[in-house]
């Protein structure tokens, strides 16, 4: 019996997910695709594993048996890969990271180049995600890590099967069009006569600032919705509206763009996420330790204390000094 592991991974998406067409969207392959390659899985073993009913395909009893069983062997080769990594004077790896545009512009940059001195067998390959995206994609084995965004308004809802490292936490800004708000800060209340620049609500960030804006009683006219912050600002820079940008995406601000203190004190953690099964990998830890001491270096580390908000001119916030290692990452 040949057991192919790609066929076993998208029988273990079906089984998951429970249709051709999701378990396709998770492991980024047509439908067309995953139908042919369980048909030859089931050919290979000489057992009926699905069965039709309706438009869907299900799996028989000896489908879902094998299903299981699936798990537990992609499991296995993940633990025998983590194993020959190490097996050597030096950790061998490369990793796929879920990425979005301000993470990877404003930390990645700096950690992956102090890691590529640190720890030379360790190649980190990048995707760039919607950030409501990244963490499914690990969980799905896609990824072998991402970032991750909670909202201190908004967490997000966590997968059991996941475990976190936070690395960064950023604060939240109005970027105003210059000359447009003379105060340090400002509430969202006192904002609320610009139109607005904001992310779609279907999104983490879109979703977190309509929540404040509810909260404090405010009901925004949003004249542009935009995915990127950088698409964002250059809007504002050309007087079109207000919007919301983090510590990462300050990097981003262009010229005719005033940065104002958020008087609601909103903040945002970053984190890595990664598998459970995955949470003692060496090459992994590596990478976290790299990220989130890129992160103490712009003032963003976990332990930043919380400072008075800037003025328009302030783009970044002081310096911490934070001795970065697995034990105050909590991964020791």
């Amino acid at each position: 019996m040949d057991l192919s592991l790609p066929r076993l991974r998208m029988l273990r998406e079906l089984h998951r997910r429970g249709t051709i067409t999701a378990a396709a969207s998770a492991l980024h392959y047509t439908a067309s695709a995953v139908s042919q390659q369980l048909a030859q899985l089931e050919r290979d073993v000489g057992l009926r594993l699905f069965e039709r009913r309706g438009r869907r395909l299900q799996l028989t009893d000896r489908g879902v048996l094998l299903a299981e069983h699936a798990e537990e062997i992609l499991a296995s080769v993940e633990r025998a890969t983590q194993a020959l990594e190490e097996s050597g004077e030096s950790v061998s790896a490369t990793l796929t990271a879920g990425v979005w545009a301000s993470v990877a512009s404003g930390l990645l940059p700096d950690a992956l180049t102090a890691l590529a001195r640190a720890h030379p067998g360790i190649l980190v390959r990048t995707r760039e995600l919607a950030p409501e995206a990244t963490a499914a994609a690990v969980r799905d084995g896609t990824l072998d890590l991402s970032f991750v965004l909670d909202y201190s308004n908004y967490p997000m809802t966590w997968d059991r099967g996941l475990e976190r490292a936070v690395v960064a936490v950023e604060r939240l800004y109005a970027a105003v069009p210059a000359g447009a708000v003379p105060a340090r800060t400002a509430t969202l209340a006192d904002l609320a006569e610009h139109p607005w620049i904001l992310a779609p609500a279907r999104s983490h960030f879109g979703h977190a600032v309509r929540l404040a804006f509810q909260s404090g009683g405010v009901e925004p006219r949003i004249d542009h919705e935009v995915e990127e912050q950088s698409t964002a600002m250059a809007l504002v820079a050309a007087g079109l509206g207000v919007t919301l940008v983090s510590d990462l995406g300050l990097a981003l601000r262009p010229a005719g763009v005033d940065i104002v203190g958020l008087g609601e004190g909103l903040t945002r953690t970053v984190s890595l996420a990664y598998r459970t099964n995955t949470a003692r990998r060496a090459a992994l830890l590596f990478v976290v330790n790299a990220v989130r001491a890129a992160a103490v270096d712009k003032g963003l580390g976990p332990e930043r204390p919380l400072l008075a908000a800037p003025g328009p001119e302030t783009v970044a916030p002081p310096n911490d000094s934070v001795e970065v290692t697995h034990k105050a990452l909590g991964l020791e």
